[in-house]
């Protein structure tokens, strides 16, 4: 079995490289996001290898990520989906957005993928949500909150606070991620905000542009917050 190849960039295919280890060339079958990472032809790369051995073939397919990878196996676990079809969920969706997929319940997402109709994404956000919390990630701190919502279990101040910001027009996925760093960055005891208002005045997240940040007081009539352009929430001046 092969599991990891070091060598030089031989050639890019559509689909596949070439990478050369000491004289010999090992075609590796990767996702488009994994091939348009890798450098030119003569370049240093490293690939993860999953070997797949038939009795007519010996096939390889490389991956920037050990995470990738796993993701890779855990596609081929449900009904339905191959290993071209795994690749074209990886080519669509990183290993943390695919996570956040599953989690939240989103299939629609998961179908942007070619070859992946509405029955088998239901399938992959169905068979593969107890498992995406262990694959997830960069996004492992939100995962949680993102099951609990995906499920409809999550708390009605959670609920009511991540539709606040999906009205204001961001996506579920900004939403959740927004209402978890309030709860990280608030402590156990922080009461998450319902309306619209409160949730644009007091979520902090980098993903959403217009983000409030607490300020100083200044005096009895200063805001307690302020805008992007450090204006107090609720001037025009």
């Amino acid at each position: 079995m092969i599991g990891k190849l070091k060598g030089t960039i031989d050639e890019i295919g559509e689909d596949h490289v070439v990478l050369d280890v000491h004289g010999v060339g090992y075609v590796a079958f990767c996702s488009a996001r994994t091939l348009s990472k890798l450098g030119s032809a003569g370049e240093a790369a490293m690939l993860f290898i999953e070997t797949y051995v038939r009795e007519d073939q010996l096939k390889l397919f490389g991956f920037l990520t050990a995470l990738e990878r796993e993701w890779f196996r855990l596609l081929q676990s449900v009904q339905g989906v191959g290993s071209k079809v795994a690749l074209a969920v990886l080519s669509t969706l990183t290993p943390g957005e695919l996570a956040n997929a599953i989690a939240l319940q989103d299939k629609t997402s998961v179908s942007r993928a070619p070859g992946v109709g509405p029955k088998v994404a239901v399938r992959i956000v169905t068979e593969l949500k107890n498992k995406a919390p262990s694959f997830a990630g960069e996004m492992a701190s939100s995962i949680g909150l993102k099951q609990e919502l995906g499920e409809g279990v999550a708390s009605a101040p959670v609920s009511d606070a991540v539709s606040a910001l999906t009205n204001l027009g961001y996506s579920r996925d900004q939403a959740a991620n927004a209402v978890a760093a309030a709860l990280k960055n608030g402590g156990e005891g922080e009461t998450v905000p319902s309306s619209s208002a409160s949730a644009s005045r007091n979520w902090r997240d980098e993903r959403l542009p217009w983000r409030a940040q607490k300020a100083e007081r200044k005096g009895p009539d200063a805001g307690g917050y302020l805008r992007h352009d450090d204006r107090p929430i609720g001037t025009n001046a």
